[in-house]
């Protein structure tokens, strides 16, 4: 074969093959921003609490704790970390996401179907509702309530009898994102941590779609990773763009900002 048939052979397979990686690299490439975790600080965290919601209101941060027979809600000064009050749920309850929207703190449970109406400056219980399926994450975006069940699903709900008003399918480039867990209303976005991951994401109510991923892998570069006790707990801080984040049994709670991946 001449030399100038082999040249130009070879320039068209080597613009063949920069055709293939640059359409597949445009087919794997996610159209949502990726984010990492900035550490403001590193605040103590009581170790007894198994996070499954986390919401501050009013300079007060609430917490809820799961695990049948253990589960409470505790509410502490967010200037100082002194416990205010705490509430227990009677066994078999296993709690799970809480919030507060005007003088109501809701609290889910995993599956008994019952969500817990309280004052939020008491934690006494006011009533009991039912709901049909699992209760994971909640938070309240100033109109309605917004709950996950561990699917790919968020429920509306009224923030005063707790009755759902709607459903949206949350998805990554059209695909079903599941599991999702906590959630936190800040800014005309709902931010939910993946279940038994370090990755939280960043929803579009009126879509569906997320729009952002954070990877919040390394807070705890000590924590064996078959322990279980994993990322669960969103506060987005009233007034600034941070959040307190934590996880089931952590000892840390970090005062972070979401921001672009270099």
């Amino acid at each position: 074969m001449p030399a100038t048939a082999i040249v130009a052979l070879t320039t068209l397979v080597l613009a063949a093959v920069v055709l293939v990686i640059t359409v597949l690299t445009g087919c794997t490439a996610s159209t949502a921003q990726q984010l990492h975790v900035q550490v403001l600080a590193v605040l103590p965290h009581d170790t007894t609490m198994y996070t499954q919601g986390l919401e501050i209101h009013d300079g007060v941060l609430y917490e809820g704790s799961g695990l049948a027979g253990q589960s409470r809600v505790r509410a502490s000064a967010l200037a100082s970390s002194a416990t205010l009050r705490e509430a227990t749920l009677p066994a078999p309850l296993f709690g799970e996401g809480l919030t507060v929207t005007g003088d109501r703190l809701w609290q889910l449970t995993w599956t008994s179907g019952m969500a817990i109406e309280r004052d939020p400056a008491t934690l006494a219980q006011r009533r009991a509702v039912t709901y049909r399926g699992q209760g994971w994450g909640l938070c309240h975006d100033g109109h309605r309530l917004v709950m996950s069940d561990g699917s790919d699903r968020l429920t509306f709900r009224d923030p005063v009898t707790f009755a759902p008003s709607g459903q949206l399918k949350v998805r990554l480039d059209g695909e079903p994102v599941r599991r999702l867990n906590e959630l936190e209303c800040a800014g005309g976005v709902v931010w939910a941590n993946i279940f038994e991951t370090d990755e939280i994401v960043r929803i579009n109510p009126s879509t569906g779609a997320v729009t952002g991923v954070v990877d919040a892998s390394g807070l705890l570069r000590t924590q064996p990773p078959s322990t279980g006790d994993v990322l669960n707990g969103i506060a987005a801080i009233p007034g600034t763009d941070e959040f307190l984040i934590t996880g089931k049994h952590w000892p840390s709670l970090f005062r972070v900002r979401f921001v672009p991946a270099s």
